[in-house]
Parts: C-alpha cells; sequence; structure tokens
C-alpha cells in the first residue's frame, strides 16, 4: 500500500472558529483495509431474472404519514443528514459571504447560522459544502479560482458551533473536494486525485476523525477513485472502492461496521466490470444501488435504474433515471423520480407514490435522509402561486 506524503494536502491541525491557532495533531500511518483477499466475483444477473416493481408489484395507496412542514429562506440547500439536524448551505445576503454554513432543527424547523463567513480571507473562497450530525459540523471551503480547498469540522451542540473547529484536510487543484459525510461524533472523508489533475495515478483514501481524537486515521484505500460518496445507513458505513484492480476496472459496493472504524466489511456487492455505480446505500440487509447509465454488457446492473436486493439476490428494480440516493426503513424503500417518489414494500410486494411539493416541479424535490431512517425528509424550491418566481424552500417530513 502506498501512504500518501505530508504535504499541504494532508495535514490535521486545530483553528479557532474565528482565527487560526497554533497546534498541529497528525495522521496516524497505515490503513485498515486495502486490496482484499477473498472479493466475491462480479454479480452479473440476467435481465429477465430481475422482479419489475412496476410490473409484478401492487399499486395501493400512500402509507407515509406527513409529520411537519416547513418554510425556509429562498437558497437554502439541504444536505444528507442522520439524526435532528439537518446541514443547510444557504446564499448570503450580499456578495461577502456569498454562501453561509447553517443547520436546520427538524423537531422544530428552527434554521440556525453555523458558519457565517469563511475561514480563508481571500474574497476568492467560499463555502462549497456542508455536512452535520447532532454532535459535529463539517465544511468544505473551496477557492473558486485557484480550487485549492480545505474541510473543517468541530463540535456541534444545538445549532450552534463550540469550542474550535478543526482543520481535515487542504490539497489543490489535482484532489476533488472530497465526499464526506457526519455520523455521530466523527467525520469521514474521501481524498481522490481529480481526472484533470497531475495526480491521475495515485490511490484514493477514506479518513475517519473522531471528535477530540489527535490523530485522523486512513481506514479505506481504493486503487483508482471510489465510485460514490461515503455514505451511513444505522451502523453501517457505505463505500465504493475499486476491486479486483489486476483484472480490470471492478467496484465493489462495500458495508463496513461503522462501530469498529471501519475495520470489518460486513457484505460487498461487485459490480460488472466497468459498470459504474451512481448511488448506494443500505436498509437491513438489501442494498439499494443506482445506475445512472446503459452500458452494453452487465446484464441487469448494465441498465439504467434502482436495483434493491441482497448480495446473493434477488434483485427488485425500478427502470426510473436516478436522481438521488435512497432512504428506507426496513422493508420499506423510497425512490426518488423526476417529479415524485416511489415507496416501494419489498416484502409486501406493493408500490405506492409520494408527490413532490406543489410548485417544485421546474427545480424538484430532493432527499435529506439517505439509507435506514425512520422518517423521511424532502426539500424543494417553489415558486409563489401569483408571481410564479421562487419564492422559498419547503422542507416536509414524513413518518416511515
Amino acid at each position: 500500500m502506498r501512504w500518501p506524503k505530508f504535504t499541504r494536502r494532508g495535514f490535521v491541525r486545530g483553528v479557532g472558529v474565528a482565527t487560526a491557532a497554533g497546534a498541529t495533531i497528525g495522521l496516524l500511518p497505515g490503513c485498515t483495509q486495502t486490496e482484499q483477499e477473498n472479493v466475491p466475483e462480479p454479480m452479473v444477473v440476467e435481465n429477465d431474472r430481475a422482479i419489475d416493481i412496476l410490473k409484478e408489484y401492487e399499486e395501493v395507496d400512500l402509507e407515509l404519514t406527513e409529520r411537519d412542514t416547513w418554510s425556509i429562506p429562498l437558497g437554502s440547500v439541504l444536505h444528507e443528514s442522520e439524526g435532528t439536524w439537518a446541514a443547510v448551505t444557504q446564499a448570503g445576503s450580499s456578495a461577502t459571504p456569498m454562501v453561509k454554513g447553517c443547520a436546520l432543527s427538524l423537531d422544530e424547523g428552527k434554521l440556525m447560522e453555523v458558519v457565517p463567513k469563511t475561514m480563508g480571507d481571500s474574497h476568492t473562497v467560499v463555502i462549497y459544502d456542508t455536512r452535520c450530525s447532532d454532535e459535529v459540523y463539517a465544511w468544505v471551503e473551496l477557492d473558486f479560482l485557484s480550487h485549492e480547498w480545505t474541510l473543517y469540522a468541530g463540535r456541534f451542540n444545538k445549532g450552534a458551533l463550540e469550542g474550535t473547529a478543526t482543520t481535515l484536510w487542504q490539497a489543490d487543484a489535482n484532489y476533488d473536494p472530497p465526499g464526506f459525510v457526519c455520523t455521530g461524533n466523527t467525520v469521514l472523508w474521501q481524498v481522490m486525485p481529480s481526472l484533470s489533475g497531475k495526480k491521475t495515478s495515485e490511490s484514493s483514501y477514506c479518513y475517519l476523525w473522531r471528535l477530540g481524537d489527535q490523530n485522523a486515521q486512513a481506514v479505506v484505500e481504493s486503487p483508482g477513485r471510489f465510485a460514490t460518496a461515503p455514505n451511513v445507513s444505522g451502523s453501517i458505513v457505505v463505500l465504493t472502492p475499486r476491486v479486483r484492480a489486476s483484472e480490470g476496472v471492478y467496484y465493489g459496493v462495500t458495508a463496513y461496521s461503522k462501530d469498529d472504524g471501519l475495520a470489518n466489511v460486513v457484505d460487498q456487492l461487485v459490480m460488472p466490470q466497468t459498470v459504474r455505480p451512481f448511488y448506494v446505500t443500505r436498509v437491513g440487509d438489501r442494498f439499494a444501488v443506482s445506475i445512472e447509465a446503459s452500458y452494453s454488457s452487465g446484464g441487469m446492473f448494465g441498465t439504467m435504474g434502482t436495483y434493491i436486493g441482497t448480495s446473493s439476490g434477488p434483485f427488485a428494480s425500478l427502470a426510473r433515471e436516478p436522481s438521488a440516493n435512497v432512504a428506507g426503513n426496513n422493508d420499506t424503500f423510497v425512490i426518488k423520480s423526476r417529479t415524485s417518489y416511489f415507496v416501494v414494500d419489498v416484502k409486501k410486494a406493493t408500490y405506492s407514490i409520494l408527490t413532490a411539493a406543489n410548485r417544485s416541479v421546474d427545480y424538484g424535490e430532493y432527499p435529506v435522509r439517505v439509507g435506514q431512517s425512520s422518517d423521511f425528509v424532502t426539500f424543494a424550491t417553489v415558486k409563489d402561486e401569483a408571481s410564479g418566481y421562487p419564492a422559498s424552500v419547503t422542507v416536509r417530513s414524513f413518518k416511515m
């Protein structure tokens, strides 16, 4: 395994929420998951072996119960979140700051300003992305001229940062801004070489850091780029590293145990050669894999759609272009379509339709939940009924 050098693109240090502090903390050597032995054979399922949800399942009345609806300011974008708070990027009221890091209480609908301005002092640096759990808040700042970026994180409590934040990573334009997620007191992020940079032959890594730790840990290495960003589903973290690298381009949809820091693989589904998953997650013992393109080979997985099943099969399929990841609870899966959601019960072999919020079709409605969750949360930019112009963002919460 090649370990990344300690350069400007890879270090962890403490910084104050308002100004930088001098403390520097380290990066632990070693990697808990590198190229695995005994990787499963790629799964190729013939198209006629998949269960077509729209043909073989019964359509029933919607069973999701709407719990709350809130209206928040126009320009707010909610991001994948697991707890009672959802991370939000919000358009600033002026060019400085262009974007603010916020959080929305999913219990009260209260929107809180968390990162009012960038840590970077250049006028070309903006808050690019945010994530949070109920304990930690993380955000990426990007210089839109140089494409250099920095990932920060800090303790999060009741809608506010507490104490000092930490610089988790810095990189230049040779590395893409990270896919990252917060869960409990932990931040997970990926560092991948950019397709247009000078480091394309390097491996990619997933890193883990917990609040209070003096070190971050590289936990998974991919000999090439990961196919998707990390996501958390209950006690599972799902990643898509390259596997069987000596044989060709194969992606392993891999479920890792969150509780032991991704040291153990719980389950793995290897995609057919060259087939790149677009979204992946896991609910219970079932994977949900979305494919955005059609391939010349690969059987069922070589066809656009979303597929739900175990690593040994069978799979239920929904032949719709995927535009968001899947959420679910036990046997129920919620799959986004263009203007609605399919709510699928794989045990009862039924499906129902959840329509998007009123006057949101032009801009789309998107889920906040991914993977295992007892509720389903969405957000949508909606138009004013009289003028027809975008007016606000509607957030809806449903009990599953």
